[in-house]
């Protein structure tokens, strides 16, 4: 009977982490390396990169017949983040080291054949699963320590090859915990502010409202008008993520193999092409992958003109905007990732865009307007919370002084991080805002005297609004008084919130 000993590793599922334990059994045979328990094709090649990295670590690889188990052998295994525990499982099994020294611990890292370690995708979610085991600590590719050591209460510990943490589990070479600084990326501005946009005051305070309740907005209007720079001016608006929203953010973007090892400290602002596929933009593929809703995750999801993406793209939309969250299905595998996203787009009126120009003439029939505007449908537009026209500047007004404020941005910034903060107070969360305001949410935190309900009832009926627009209505209101330094939400409130929707 052969000496059967286990390593702890992470199957990565979606957003989640299952622990795994990978056994390793010798017995007597013609020498082989038989990987079971539903392993995928990355971690069949995983029998040559260990037999290498094992040798030229100046290592025993057993001659001898080694089954390793990959268990629960129900739950589908992805990655090569396997090699390493397989072959310290291996070096168990065939003596080289004590099954002692590797219990509390979890370990994840692919191999090289010269025996080096290299960085992995699912840094962050190994490290949650250990913590929430209770696991003492875990041992990375040292590229990966970083972003794990965003979590406190474990000891991280960074390897840079196999012999290093053979070394380490003998006791002839310690290696310590993981305190380097914590790299994290911080890039210029490449997108506008609002102190470089002339005019258009009303489309930048109802960009202010957006940022400080996390409302989606559309913008519509004529090519040149600065719709799409108005939407970009958003992504310098918004406050710089906490410590926990980091974490959320990075593990999402590690999975989709975009940090490089750094930390995330900037809300994402994604802006996918109008060709982009459906597993593009929801997440999906054989071995699921966060899709551009789940990059967009605490920052913005940009649309430049909408109705140019696929219907059923948009379609697809319905879900995370609603629920904030995207469920992907798959024939062997399901998996939810978060998706609470800012929504904002621009459109133009026509397919030609000068619909109503008084410059230019549309050509356009009737007919094909109507068809581009009914690419966006009504549940869409429903769960859209502004919808904002813009007019082109009279080009003898673009370059007036009186146009352009120096501070503007830092007084909107300023006045957004103070609503921001309120409804923090208020919600006794920085995960909660306005916008995702429940009904019975709705019914405590913007209560109405009967005067602003008769007001709001008037207008909703004369406008045609679902129960949902209705209810966008309030959470609105309760983000403009919020900005307006007032506990209550008045009819000027209401009314300001109402002007929002008029063009939907």
């Amino acid at each position: 009977m052969g000496n059967v000993c286990k390593v702890l590793s992470v199957a990565p599922v979606g957003f989640e982490g299952h622990i795994i334990e990978v056994e390793s059994d010798i017995t007597k045979g013609l020498p082989s390396l038989q990987i079971v328990g539903l392993a995928n094709k990355a971690i069949e090649e995983a029998k040559e990169r260990v037999k290498s990295a094992i040798a030229n670590s100046l290592l025993e690889y057993p001659s001898r017949r080694i089954t390793v188990n990959l268990a629960p052998a129900e739950l589908p295994k992805y990655g090569t983040h396997y090699d390493l525990p397989i072959a310290l499982a291996i070096l168990a099994s065939s003596g080289q080291i004590r099954q002692k020294e590797l219990e509390n611990s979890v370990f994840a890292g692919e191999l090289a054949l010269d025996g080096s370690i290299r960085p992995i995708l699912c840094a962050i979610t190994v490290a949650e699963t250990a913590k929430r085991v209770g696991a003492k600590r875990i041992y990375l590719p040292v590229e990966n320590a970083p972003q794990a050591q965003l979590l406190s209460s474990i000891e991280v510990i960074g390897i840079s090859s196999l012999k290093d943490i053979y070394l380490h589990l003998k006791g002839e070479k310690i290696l310590q915990q993981y305190r380097h600084q914590v790299h994290r990326r911080v890039t210029e501005p490449s997108t506008p502010l609002l102190d470089d946009i002339y005019g258009q005051e009303q489309a930048k305070r109802a960009l202010i409202v957006a940022a400080a309740g996390h409302h989606n907005i559309l913008f519509t209007g004529l090519p040149g008008a600065g719709k799409t720079m108005l939407a970009k001016a958003l992504a310098n608006l918004l406050p710089t993520l906490d410590v926990g929203e980091q974490l959320s953010v990075t593990k999402l973007h590690a999975l989709a193999g975009l940090t490089g090892g750094d930390i995330i400290t900037e809300r994402p602002f994604r802006s996918p092409h109008h060709s982009s596929s459906m597993v593009a933009i929801t997440g999906g593929g054989s071995q699921i992958k966060p899709g551009e809703v789940s990059l967009a995750h605490l920052g913005v999801l940009f649309l430049d003109e909408i109705p140019e993406y696929s219907r059923v793209v948009l379609e697809a939309l319905r879900q995370p905007l609603e629920d904030r969250v995207i469920s992907i299905s798959r024939a062997n595998a399901k998996a939810t990732f978060p998706a609470n996203f800012m929504l904002v787009a621009t459109m133009n009126p026509c397919p030609c865009g000068f619909y109503g120009d008084q410059t230019r003439e549309c050509t356009c029939s009737q007919a094909q307007v109507l068809a581009y505007r009914k690419r966006l449908s009504g549940p869409l537009l429903d769960r859209i919370d502004m919808i904002i026209p813009i007019s082109r500047i009279p080009t003898e007004k673009l370059l007036l002084s009186d146009e352009l404020s120096s501070k503007q941005h830092s007084e909107a910034q300023s006045s957004i991080i103070s609503a921001r903060n309120v409804q923090i107070k208020r919600y006794g969360s920085s995960h909660k805002n306005n916008s995702s305001l429940s009904t019975s949410d709705i019914r405590r935190y913007v209560p109405l005297k009967q005067s602003e309900k008769l007001f709001l009832d008037t207008a909703a009926n004369r406008l045609g609004l679902t129960a949902r627009g209705y209810f966008k209505i309030l959470r609105v209101a309760r983000t403009i008084a919020d900005l307006e330094g007032s506990s209550s939400v008045s009819i000027p409130h209401i009314a300001e919130a109402l002007q929002y929707r008029q063009s939907a």
